[in-house]
Order: C-alpha cells, then sequence, then structure tokens
C-alpha cells in the first residue's frame, strides 16, 4: 500500500499534493510521473485548472488532514516490508505473528525466553514494568524497522500476556502494514480486556479515521458515519487522560473534517498547550483558513 505521505512530506503547500489527486482538473498538459514504485511524483509544467474543479480542491484539502495525520504518523516511515512480503515471512517466523501465533515452541525457544526473561527482572521491579519498556522500545523501533517493533511487542507479551498496551502496539504494527483488518482485530482483543485503556481508545479512533479516508470519495454517509465513530472512541480517550497531544490534535482533526470549527479550535489549542508535538504547519494553515483566526 503505497501511502500519500510520501508525496505530502515532498510537497511545499497544499495545493502541488492536491494536484496528484484530482488531476482531472487540470489541462490536458498537465502531467504526473512516477519515477520508481517508491519515489514521490513529481510533475511537469502545467496549465491552469479547468472551470469548475477549485471546489474539488478545496474538499481534497480535507483528505490532506487526514494523511497528515493517520499516515504520518503511522506508515510513513514504516515501509520496510509489504504486506504480503511479511505474511509471507510470517509463515517460518513466529516472532512476527502476535503472541508467536500461539505456536509450540522447541526446548531451545523456551530456554531463549527463560533467559530473556530472567534477565528483565534484574534490571525491572515487577513483570509488568520490564513489558512496558518492551513495549516503549517497539515503538521507537515502529517506524525505523517494523519487524524489530512486533519482536519487542511479542517480548512484552512473553513478561506480561496480560498488558493490554501489547494489543497497542500489534494494532499499530498492523496499520504501519496497511493491513487495517488485522488492526481493528488487535484493537477489540485488547479493548475487551481493559476497555477504559486511553492508547487503544485513541488508535482504535485513528483506525477509524482512516476508514473515513477510504470511503468519503464513494459514500459519504458512510464516511461521516466512520468519522463520528472516531471521535466516539477519542473523546472517550481524552475524557480518560485529557493529557495526551496526541488525542487532542486527532480530535481537532476530526472535528475539521466536520467543518465544526468551535471544537476543531478547541481541541487544537488543547494540543498546544500540552507541547503540540503532533502538529503540523500544514494542518495549522488550513484550519485557520477554514476556520478564520479571531
Amino acid at each position: 500500500m503505497a501511502f500519500p505521505c510520501l508525496l505530502y512530506k515532498k510537497a511545499n503547500h497544499f495545493d502541488w499534493l492536491l494536484l496528484t489527486y484530482h488531476h482531472k482538473c487540470i489541462a490536458p498538459k498537465a502531467l504526473f510521473k512516477r519515477q520508481s514504485s517508491y519515489s514521490p511524483l513529481t510533475t511537469v509544467p502545467y496549465r491552469p485548472f479547468k472551470a469548475g474543479c477549485l471546489h474539488k480542491m478545496n474538499r481534497m484539502k480535507k483528505y490532506i488532514a487526514v494523511i497528515i495525520v493517520l499516515f504520518c504518523s503511522l506508515a510513513a516511515y514504516g515501509q520496510q516490508m509489504t504486506l504480503s512480503e511479511w505474511n509471507e515471512e510470517a509463515k517460518t517466523n513466529i516472532r512476527l505473528l502476535p503472541k508467536y501465533g500461539h505456536m509450540p515452541k522447541n526446548d531451545g525457544q523456551k530456554n531463549s525466553d527463560k533467559e530473556f526473561i530472567d534477565t528483565m527482572l534484574k534490571q525491572f521491579p515487577t513483570y509488568r514494568t520490564a513489558s512496558n519498556n518492551s513495549i516503549r522500545l517497539g515503538f521507537q523501533y515502529l517506524y525505523k524497522n517494523v519487524k524489530t517493533a512486533m519482536y519487542r511487542f511479542n517480548q512484552a507479551y512473553l513478561l506480561d500476556s496480560t498488558n493490554a498496551d501489547i494489543y497497542w502496539g500489534y494494532g499499530a504494527v498492523y496499520m504501519v502494514l496497511g493491513d487495517l483488518e488485522n488492526a481493528e482485530k488487535q484493537y477489540l482483543e485488547g479493548l475487551a480486556l481493559a476497555p477504559e485503556n486511553t492508547h487503544l481508545l485513541t488508535d482504535y479512533g485513528t483506525y477509524f479515521m482512516s476508514q473515513y479516508y477510504m470511503v468519503e470519495p464513494v459514500d459519504e454517509k458512510n464516511a461521516r458515519a466512520q468519522l463520528a465513530t472516531a471521535i466516539k472512541y477519542m473523546a472517550k480517550s481524552y475524557a480518560l487522560d485529557n493529557s495526551d497531544p496526541n488525542t487532542a490534535f486527532k480530535l481537532s482533526v476530526c472535528y475539521f473534517l466536520q467543518n465544526d470549527c468551535k471544537n476543531a479550535r478547541e481541541y487544537y489549542d488543547k494540543c498546544k498547550s500540552l507541547g503540540g508535538q503532533p502538529m503540523t504547519d500544514d494542518f495549522t494553515k488550513a484550519l485557520d483558513a477554514l476556520c478564520k483566526k479571531q
């Protein structure tokens, strides 16, 4: 799955990227070409927009916000493997499967697991703190080496199988790989174990943001329902923990997509007050354009 964010990171402003989506809005000599399957789109000189197309570009600005939040945060740096490559390797490498695929282990693997657990318990006071450290390491690797990230999340499971944040990690791996079906399964399994886990609630909301992005061009009613569901989970997460800037930012984006300036601005300001780490300059500009700054 090629993520549009890879293009966005090479763009200087919204409209350049919008042309890659609505090329029919450009006169016939406007050409876009991809130099390779993993290189950004490049453009040759183009004619002015066709009449009647500017409104389409304005609608596309809504999609960009989702791309910035979702795919830049999860996928832009995680494309070391395709999903098909991952699934093929997982047939012989159980470490790429959540909970090792519940596959039986040989004596050597069992001894290795015991040595790892003993080593971790010398460094951390409890199984849970050791497990949390492995999850932390997994997310550090997620955007650099998705395989190593899964290894760390499985080690977290090995240390404490009751730690619900394990499913947060598993879901993130599948989101990076573009396997939304398995991502949802992991989020739901985690939420069944810990219904008020804010990490899972926010990222499950992000899953519905991705659904919005995919269905909006063909089914606006369904897209609105997906977006409303995203807000429901993220709002619950924020109510439980209002100190996470990631949740506040994504809520701002969701409300932006609903043209709800009051809430979009409110959660944007909350994110900013928490340090504003997930914010992008382009989203700030888009929000200011839609919701004129008072």
